[in-house]
């Protein structure tokens, strides 16, 4: 398993190389397809994001990337968007893009560049099964808690296992249990709990047979970014009806928490 500072450096290398949802998203189907299924992530992230009562008027995203959420949140009307990112590269290209927002380079599990209180929500999408290391995964929802008002939300992307966890070099899948106790303990409630996608990434939550069948052949329809396109513009409205109707997912979901007042 790699260490923090080689996922930094790995990151780093990354979105130096492809500042794009492929970049950012699951490479391995190219552009194409990473650009149609991102279609899917903003609709329920708008979704989601817009039943938060009161309406944010303070938002940190961590793990910034392209600034893909960003740009949600400002087109939800939230004039005070935050970002930060653990690699130079975004942080650097996210304060070119919107100069209007503050981007700072910081790692989830040290968000020393911001006060306690400051923020009324925090974004952290696609970037926890990112944290390889336990420990750091805590520490970054006690950070999450310590920059939250008192009954401030925690938007997050996460893949909520109800099958054994799963660890790789670069990312480990957690289990639903195991998300919602560490959550717990940093004083966060479970609000609710969607599909982000379904059909249009990898089934981590699924059978074996059936996750190694749907991966093969979601990689072998976008060997090329013709294809790629194809098949995401084909896969496009049933993801979006899959999303809309089932209450759980084999793959990404979005989960709202609240911080105790």
């Amino acid at each position: 398993m790699a260490t923090h500072s080689e996922l930094r450096d790995f990151w780093e290398r990354r979105l130096e190389g492809d500042w794009t949802e492929s970049g950012v998203g699951y490479r391995a189907l190219g552009r194409s397809f990473n650009t149609w299924m991102y279609r899917v992530r903003e609709e329920v992230f708008l979704r989601e994001a817009s039943r938060l009562a009161p309406v944010p008027s303070g938002v940190l995203d961590v793990g910034s990337g392209t600034g893909f959420y960003v740009d949600l949140w400002a087109r939800m009307g939230v004039d005070d968007v935050t970002g930060c990112d653990m690699t130079d590269a975004a942080v650097q290209r996210l304060r070119h893009r919107f100069p209007d927002h503050r981007f700072v380079q910081q790692d989830a599990a040290d968000l020393d560049a911001f006060d306690a209180d400051a923020f009324d929500a925090v974004s952290c999408m696609d970037v926890l099964f990112h944290i390889t290391d336990d420990e750091r995964y805590t520490s970054a929802l006690g950070e999450f808690a310590r920059v939250l008002r008192p009954g401030g939300f925690l938007v997050v992307s996460e893949n909520f296992l109800r099958r054994p966890e799963q660890r790789g070099e670069h990312q480990v899948n957690r289990t639903l249990e195991w998300i919602t106790a560490a959550a717990g303990r940093a004083g966060f409630d479970l609000v609710r709990r969607v599909p982000m996608l379904v059909l249009m990434n990898a089934q981590v939550d699924a059978p074996a047979p059936w996750r190694k069948a749907w991966g093969g052949a979601l990689r072998a329809v976008t060997l090329t970014e013709p294809t790629g396109w194809m098949a995401g513009a084909a896969l496009y409205p049933w993801e979006r009806r899959l999303v809309r109707g089932r209450r759980e997912s084999p793959t990404t979901e979005m989960a709202v928490f609240r911080l105790r007042a």
